[in-house]
């Protein structure tokens, strides 16, 4: 079930008279915030204790408070039902009794089936101006005393409307909402009630037994004095209102045994695991629950810090001017840290993986592998160690295999799980559900793959499993390495050989990988050949530094008068040296230094100082050997001398974002000289001056424009820059360390 917004009111939210019934923490602070923010021309207030209605109006949380319920209902616009669930019948057989003329209903109950079905029974001629909804907030205290007009801001709140809710009923409780700063989701109830069972209602159910257990026997409760912080965090909850907590459970009763019946069922499995000694699924246990526990604490981490912002955008701000000195490491190659995961999870034994990239695209596929049964620990320090399954040792995923923004996770995958002898579901982030995936889903059905896709290819894909895979030979049309590995690793389940023909050469980290792992790869000028039947086996992996990191600093230190700087054991495969071969040929004073091979993949350090660099015409077969640097080569030719053109390089329009014309758009506000063309661009390089750019939530975008800044004449503010700290971690520290002036702006 997706969860969608709510149409808005159009204009400023107005109420003749709001109504809440309930002045406890939630119906207060909603009464509170609408009436401090003006938008009521009453507020009154309903509640069973004459001292909270009398507190209510003395703290401005209401205009006044009515005992009469037809008597406060009587002309209202809004009314809010606060009260505890079990209370929630007998006020709505109230409710339903009173002349409500156009009022329009809503509650906040978190256990939403049992209400709609109560509204169903005591008001059924106003099911479609009732809203039920559920605001995901609180706070430790209680009470009208407790009422905080601002407690919704930035928090979610959940309106479930029944079939017969009223949209315009709908639109107004959600502006209401809205007005109040709350983000508005709507959710089918079923789903809401297994959602809210899983995540709030169990662990406090949890938390309230486990107490009960240990103190309800008089020799355990020695056992308090020795508990510490862990015991206090996990059992807190438990602390909770038990009135509250029994109104919940009993409204709320079957999503609750649902989910408790799946976790008895888990518990059993960790008993049993415990009693047999299999530290395998202890650790596999702890891993994933331990990385779900970090991506929570990362969500509410974000959710904390937006509260505190007036706007999501983080921005940039890099100042003109600096050299670049040192020694530094950049980040380890992405393109390698995905396929150790896929490789070593697929692998017989234990394969330990050194200098992985701890980003998120290469954390998605480390995810996905975990989901699909696979005991991986770490990452810890750039160190992966994975316990492989063998090529048909994996498990359903328990749902969908969430790939956020990673282009490279789900087309290698798709060859992959093709393979599978279950189904599987792709999803990924808004920016991914955009890009094209028929480049391997046709390659793919063309080998007996039975795959489904949304609109015009794109995600999400949905991979139909136990299907007998056929070898091939596949001349792509578009040189493409992620096309490439995807069908050489569905190569690996189908029958007799595959063989991938390249139109240009792209990066070969898959075929070196592989013969890493024993399995064996021929390799003949533009193809590459795998048949099935054979295994691969567990290795170990030192991931070099990627050289597309490294490309930024190679651009800075080329540009910047005066510097001099060395980055430490970057890989520099022929395949991914592109970046490298066009600077040499635009004048770049670059010199490789120490080459060695680690792990089958040559290494160097790159030492480069600054030059003047020259326009080119970028040789075509270079292209695809440079396809992930056109961002940072552009601010290269623009402070060239002369004119670069770049053709053939189309692929760029639907990377994270349309590369061509992000970049054609902000170089032309720093006032340089550009002509996007459909395969490329054509730029004068010359002075330039500073401005506002949007990176269109492109990290190398952002990351391009950084380094532009050290010829610029004036800042330049980068817009939308979220996305580099989960794709290039501490891109900003290894910036300045160097001598780049970027940071994140100030927020006011």
């Amino acid at each position: 079930m997706a969860e969608v917004g709510v149409p808005a009111v159009v204009g400023e939210l107005r109420l003749a008279r709001l109504v809440v019934v309930g002045l406890g923490l939630i119906g207060g602070s909603f009464a509170k915030g609408l009436r401090d923010r003006g938008q009521c021309g009453e507020v009154i207030g309903v509640d069973l204790d004459a001292e909270s209605c009398r507190r209510a109006v003395e703290l401005g949380v209401v205009d006044r408070c009515e005992e009469d319920l037809a008597a406060a209902c009587a002309g209202a616009t809004l009314i809010v039902l606060a009260v505890p669930i079990l209370a929630m019948e007998k006020l709505l057989q109230q409710l339903g009794k009173l002349d409500l003329g156009q009022a329009v209903l809503t509650d906040v109950g978190s256990a939403k089936g049992s209400i709609l079905r109560a509204a169903e029974r005591c008001l059924p001629q106003y099911l479609g101006q009732f809203v039920p909804g559920h605001p995901i907030a609180g706070s430790e205290q209680s009470g009208v005393e407790a009422c905080d007009g601002n407690l919704f801001r930035h928090h979610r709140v959940i309106l479930t409307p029944g079939a017969a809710t009223d949209a315009a009923a709908l639109a107004l409780v959600g502006q209401a909402w809205r007005t109040l700063g709350a983000n508005v989701e709507q959710m089918d109830i079923e789903h809401h009630d297994e959602v809210l069972a899983a995540t709030s209602h169990l662990p406090h159910l949890l938390a309230f037994g486990l107490v009960d257990s240990l103190a309800k026997r008089s020799e355990n409760l020695e056992i308090f004095r020795y508990a510490a912080g862990g015991f206090r965090d996990f059992t807190r909850i438990a602390g909770s209102d038990p009135l509250m907590w029994h109104d919940i459970f009993l409204a709320n009763r079957q999503a609750v045994l649902r989910v408790l019946d799946d976790f008895r069922s888990d518990l059993d499995a960790l008993r049993n695991a415990v009693d047999a000694q299999d530290g395998l699924h202890l650790l596999g246990v702890f891993t994933r629950a331990r990385v779900a526990r970090e991506h929570f604490s990362t969500i509410l981490a974000q959710r904390a810090y937006v509260g505190t912002m007036h706007s999501t955008d983080l921005i940039y701000l890099a100042n003109p001017g600096g050299s670049l000195s040192g020694r530094i490491r950049v980040p380890g190659d992405k393109s390698i840290s995905h396929r150790s995961i896929m490789l070593g999870s697929l692998a017989e034994g234990v394969t330990e993986v050194e200098g992985f990239l701890e980003g998120e695209d290469a954390l998605a596929t480390l995810q996905a592998f975990r989901d699909m049964g696979v005991v991986i620990e770490g990452p810890q320090h750039g160190r992966v160690t994975i316990h492989g399954v063998g090529l048909h040792g994996l498990k359903p995923p328990p749902g969908p295999l969430y790939l956020g923004n990673s282009g490279t996770s789900m087309r290698l995958l798709s060859g992959l799980l093709a393979g599978q002898a279950f189904d599987t579901t792709l999803t990924g982030d808004a920016s991914l559900s955009k890009r094209p995936m028929n480049r391997v889903a046709k390659p793919l059905r063309q080998m007996g793959a039975l795959i489904e896709t949304a609109a015009d290819g794109r995600p999400p894909l949905l991979i139909h499993g136990g299907r007998r895979l056929g070898g091939m030979t596949y001349e792509m049309p578009v040189a493409s390495a992620q096309v490439k590995s995807c069908l050489l690793l569905a190569g690996l389940y189908a029958a007799g050989s595959t063989t991938v023909i390249e139109p240009a050469p792209t990066r070969d980290h898959t075929e070196r990988m592989l013969r890493g792992f024993g399995y064996p790869v021929t390799s003949e000028g533009k193809s590459a050949t795998v048949e099935s039947g054979h295994k691969l086996t567990a290795t170990r992996i030192e991931v070099p530094a990627d050289i597309s990191s490294a490309a930024f600093f190679l651009v800075a230190a080329s540009i910047a008068p005066g510097s001099d700087l060395v980055l430490e054991h970057v890989g520099i495969n022929p395949t991914r040296t592109g970046v490298i071969d066009i600077l040499r040929l635009m004048g770049a004073d670059l010199t490789l230094e120490n080459q060695r091979e680690v792990g089958g993949e040559p290494v160097a350090d790159i030492r480069v100082r600054a030059a003047q660099l020259k326009g080119i015409d970028i040789p075509e077969d270079l292209v695809p050997l440079a396809i992930d640097e056109f961002p940072v080569l552009f601010i290269a030719a623009a402070c060239a001398e002369g004119r670069t053109v770049l053709r053939g390089a189309e692929e760029l329009r639907v990377k994270e974002s349309d590369r061509i014309q992000v970049m054609a758009d902000g170089l032309l506000a720093l006032g340089v000289k550009v002509e996007p063309t459909p395969d490329g661009i054509i730029i004068d390089g010359g002075a330039y001056g500073g401005g506002e750019v949007n990176s269109h939530g492109d990290h190398r975008i952002a990351m391009a424009f950084s380094v532009a800044s050290l010829r610029a004449s004036a800042p330049i503010r980068i817009h939308d820059c979220a996305n580099v700290a989960t794709s290039f971690p501490n891109f900003l520290g290894l910036a300045g360390q160097v001598g780049i002036r970027v940071d994140e702006e100030a927020r006011a």
